[in-house]
């Protein structure tokens, strides 16, 4: 029980580290941030349920105003913002992601990992992100697609980057990827 508590915690303040870094443009003009990178790492190396929970206690710090989303925002206004269905979509997409991973026990753990991350981390949170989108700003669900498809490309690099994190943390440390445990 303390080592979940441990590393659900130890999970959120990465989540935050990786908002500290700042956006690197892709080599066409679009920024990326490593944050959700933290959130496909906690579904891939946690699991589903700790996971899950590692993101919902960041967010819970972030609705308390601690300023840990990337470019120093927190409060409740950014759960009102246009990227509001993303902050949604970060604790079922992790969920997805872990669950993907303790379910697909064939194959190598940086593919499955990388797929997971993808479902999860991309699929799950677009959706939502997308939706969110359009609600907040009354564009329709096409036009917040197309606004929000040029990060893909940098979604799909931190996807990549997750699987092989994970298989690496496996090949080092077997029992520290509670998705495998």
């Amino acid at each position: 029980m303390e080592r979940n508590v441990t590393l659900i915690a130890l999970f959120a303040a990465l989540i935050a580290a990786l908002g500290l870094i700042p956006p690197i443009a892709l080599g066409f003009g679009v920024p990326i941030t490593a944050q959700s990178l933290g959130v496909m790492l906690c579904g891939t190396v946690l699991g589903a349920k700790r996971g899950t929970l590692a993101v919902l206690l960041f967010l819970l710090l972030v609705a308390i105003g601690l300023p840990l989303l990337s470019g120093g925002r927190g409060g409740l206004g950014v759960f009102a913002g246009p990227t509001a269905g993303f902050l949604v979509g970060f604790p079922i997409g992790a969920f997805v992601i872990g669950l993907t991973v303790e379910k697909m026990r064939v194959g190598n753990l940086a593919v499955i990992a990388g797929l997971a991350a993808m479902i999860g981390g991309i699929v799950v949170v677009y959706l939502f992100g997308i939706l969110g989108f359009s609600f907040v700003t009354g564009k329709g669900v096409g036009a917040s697609t197309t606004i929000m498809a040029p990060f893909i490309p940098g979604d799909v690099i931190k996807a990549i980057i997750a699987g092989v994190l994970t298989q690496a943390l496996y090949k080092a440390r077997p029992a520290s990827v509670l998705s495998r445990a």
